[in-house]
């Protein structure tokens, strides 16, 4: 499990950190999307809100390919896949594929490091 969590981060930590870095350097080239789902991304670039997404997405790989604040990294990339995926399930089908192994590779490092996340699960903190 130790070698699949670690190929996981690592190639998890890649792909954020290439598309993080691609949305400010764009050096792959990509058709914009078409219809709804072209309208949808339009509007999130004319309001430049996918900086934002672009600096999560880069600082989570960043973090996963150091192999330091992993579940820190998790926890800023999981917004980023579910949006991904909803994106990808209602607006752009071709794309989920990638998105549902996206999630896999999450998953797989969640599972590795799911001690961290032991509080979050309590059902009640006595304080």
């Amino acid at each position: 499990m130790k070698i699949a969590s670690t190929i996981a981060r690592i190639l998890l930590g890649l792909l954020f950190t290439v598309f993080g870095l691609n949305g400010f350097l764009h050096f792959i080239p990509m058709q914009p999307p078409t219809g709804l789902a072209g309208q949808y991304m339009g509007a999130l670039f004319v309001s430049h809100y996918l900086v934002i997404v672009f600096l999560v997405q880069l600082l989570g790989g960043v973090l996963l390919l150091a192999n330091r604040y992993v579940p820190l990294a998790l926890i800023l990339l999981g917004p980023v896949i579910v949006n991904i995926i909803c994106f990808h399930a209602f607006l752009a089908p071709e794309g989920l594929p990638l998105a549902l192994v996206t999630t896999l590779l999450w998953a797989v490092v969640f599972a590795a490091t799911r001690k961290a996340f032991a509080g979050v699960f309590a059902q009640r903190v006595e304080i």
